[in-house]
């Protein structure tokens, strides 16, 4: 039988809905730019990826072009005006929480956004109880899907990643969960792209909201 102490999430289309405000950041540097704006819901795949999936989807700049630098940086001086403006917690994230924290079960955030933005976010989203742990995209010398986060969160929670549980909505999420020894689950809610087959990603269970994990949090014990 398993014991599970603790869940950590990642953030950005598991926690929280911050395809707005990235997506709102994109498309007025588009506009800065000269280059025509993307529709959100054609943005929205890209939100889990960080700004340079968002770069290469919006302006065709990638990582080896000589401007990518300094289009990471407009970009991310965009998304600093605005990061907090329309995200919000996905419905039915709070409840999850609630549960966990009557189970005595210690609930945290393991994400690649930059603590710049993390830091700020997090006290802003209205968490019902706060998480015991929060590591960003550059709290570790490498980020997911490297297993330092999670290794990293663990020690901070005192817990052992085999009594913990990962979720999260890109395949980076369920390798580091994975590579790491966690339970992995795949929030199907999230940003999921047209390229994405999450169905070889590996994880261990499935949830389509997030109250539904407290249902698999009960398997994963039995097993």
């Amino acid at each position: 039988m398993s014991t599970i102490q603790a869940v950590l999430f990642d953030l950005d289309g598991t926690l929280a809905d911050t395809a707005l405000d990235l997506g709102g950041a994109l498309n007025r540097l588009l506009r800065k730019r000269g280059l025509p704006e993307k529709p959100l819901e054609q943005i929205r795949p890209f939100a889990s990826h960080g700004t340079t999936a968002l770069l290469a989807f919006g302006a065709n700049i990638h990582t080896d072009h000589p401007d990518y630098p300094q289009w990471r940086q407009a970009y991310l001086d965009e998304y600093n005006q605005c990061f907090d403006h329309d995200t919000v917690l996905f419905s039915e994230t709070n409840a999850l929480i609630s549960t966990l924290h009557q189970r005595n079960i210690t609930w945290g955030i393991i994400t690649n956004k930059p603590k710049t933005f993390t830091d700020r976010l997090v006290p802003k989203l209205g968490f019902v109880h706060a998480p015991a742990v929060i590591v960003s995209g550059d709290t570790c010398a490498e980020a997911k899907p490297s297993t330092l986060p999670m290794f990293y969160a663990c020690e901070q929670i005192g817990i052992d990643a085999a009594n913990c549980v990962y979720v999260g909505d890109a395949e980076r999420d369920i390798v580091a969960g994975r590579n790491a020894g966690m339970k992995t689950i795949f929030a199907a809610w999230g940003y999921i792209g047209a390229d994405d087959k999450p169905e070889t990603w590996g994880y261990d269970a499935l949830a389509h909201n997030p109250l539904q994990i407290a249902d698999i949090l009960n398997a994963f014990q039995a097993a």
